[in-house]
């Protein structure tokens, strides 16, 4: 069987910060921007890399989902408990100091974990949880 991950989703709660935070703050390209019912899908991805996306998408806007649920994701995405990614880079000081000089809120600085990989975590505008690992 031949499957790679194509796109995650991440939700969203204001397209234009999401998209200045993952195209301007994080570097990726933006791949779609898409409008429907006064809602908008943005898919971004990391440069030379364009089979893996991560879509970001209207909180709550699933077919189906209820008011209380969709209060019960906002409250969620609020404390950051709702949705997260995990990144890596080549080289995590310089780019947890990058992301350190603009507004990004720090969740944790680069740390030596006890089960031998060496992160950090941010926050994206919505609240996701973002942890970028060092590769090895």
């Amino acid at each position: 069987m031949d499957i790679n991950i194509h796109a995650s989703f991440l939700p969203h709660d204001d397209p234009d910060t999401a998209l200045a935070f993952y195209r301007d703050t994080l570097g990726f390209e933006v791949r779609n921007d898409v409008g429907y019912g006064g809602m908008r899908w943005l898919t971004v991805g990391p440069p030379g890399q364009p089979d893996t996306s991560i879509v970001l998408t209207p909180a709550g806007a699933a077919p189906g989902t209820t008011d209380a649920e969709r209060r019960t994701i906002a409250e969620m995405m609020a404390k950051g408990t709702y949705a997260s990614l995990l990144l890596a880079t080549a080289d995590l000081d310089a780019a947890f100091d990058a992301l350190q000089a603009t507004d990004t809120e720090i969740v944790q600085e680069p740390t030596d974990q006890p089960y031998g990989i060496r992160d950090c975590a941010v926050r994206d505008p919505a609240g996701n949880l973002i942890r970028i690992q060092q590769r090895p």
